[in-house]
């Protein structure tokens, strides 16, 4: 009976560190490309979406044809998708960039459109008073506060961005998809399981720089919860007497609320009556 390689890529198995070490040049390089091919789509379909979602919300009859559209691309599947645009744009990058830009139109236009309509209409009457026109109303007070929405929008479609993108490896350009699809034909266990890691990671950090951004262009909430948190009492310190409390009221903290007793010793008894006739006796 033979003993098993030393080598960890002998032995093909899922964790080796050698696989990392013998070709961190090929998974940079993929690295790179799905980094690229999904900040590309991103932002192609957000200069798309922007106007779509302005002009729903201006033309309010266009709302139902632009959401629709949008909606039925999105249900297209990527496989199909990459079909229907083979002809116009080849085996090529602008391919698969082109169609995970197309998904992203569902995602960005709904909520740039539910953030539009979430803006309060005491804000548009009060910008209206100072005498704000229509496109200065718009760039600094609807869009920043539609800009939770929006954003929380353009985190969804960024994270669908990165999976997606592994599909363009149908095409030769699907950045770490590459390297899975290579290997399951291959079986190459440690090579599925890094660049499947690695898809996650990317798009894990993706999401949280889209947070950080998003609370950089809103500085206000932070203020607002700072505001809202309630204040904590100090251990072991009781709060002043109230006028309540003086009068006889319930004291807090289970101390006695009984009225101090009379100075000198004086009885609290009311006296008798002057003819010596006892209280509550009829003469």
């Amino acid at each position: 009976m033979t003993a098993p390689p030393d080598d960890c890529l002998a032995r093909n198995d899922w964790i080796c560190g050698d696989y990392l070490s013998t070709r961190r040049e090929i998974l940079l390089d993929a690295v790179v490309e799905h980094v690229q091919l999904t900040a590309t789509a991103v932002g192609l379909g957000l200069a798309v979406a922007v106007p779509l979602a302005l002009l729903a919300r201006r033309r309010r009859w266009t709302a139902g044809p632009v959401l629709g559209l949008t909606t039925v691309i999105y249900t297209i599947p990527s496989l199909a998708m990459f079909s229907l645009l083979l002809p116009l744009y080849g085996l090529s990058g602008t391919l698969v960039v082109v169609g995970l830009a197309l998904y992203s139109l569902t995602l960005l236009v709904r909520n740039l459109l539910a953030g539009l309509a979430g803006v309060p209409a005491e804000a548009e009457e009060a910008a209206r008073g100072m005498g704000y026109g229509p496109m200065r109303q718009l760039l600094t007070v609807e869009l920043p506060l539609a800009v939770p929405t929006a954003m929380a929008g353009l985190r969804i479609a960024t994270v669908s961005a990165v999976s997606l993108a592994t599909i363009g490896a149908i095409v030769g350009h699907g950045g770490l998809g590459n390297l899975i699809y290579a290997g399951m034909n291959s079986f190459f266990k440690a090579q599925v399981l890094t660049a499947s890691v690695l898809c996650v990671i990317i798009a894990v950090v993706f999401d949280v720089l889209l947070l950080g951004v998003e609370r950089l262009l809103t500085p206000w909430r932070r203020q607002s919860r700072r505001r809202s948190r309630p204040r904590v009492r100090t251990a072991g310190r009781k709060p002043p007497v109230t006028a309540g409390m003086a009068a006889g009221g319930t004291a807090p903290d289970g101390a006695s609320s009984h009225r101090p007793p009379p100075p000198d010793g004086a009885s609290s008894r009311r006296p008798p009556p002057p003819d010596g006739t006892a209280p509550g006796r009829r003469t």
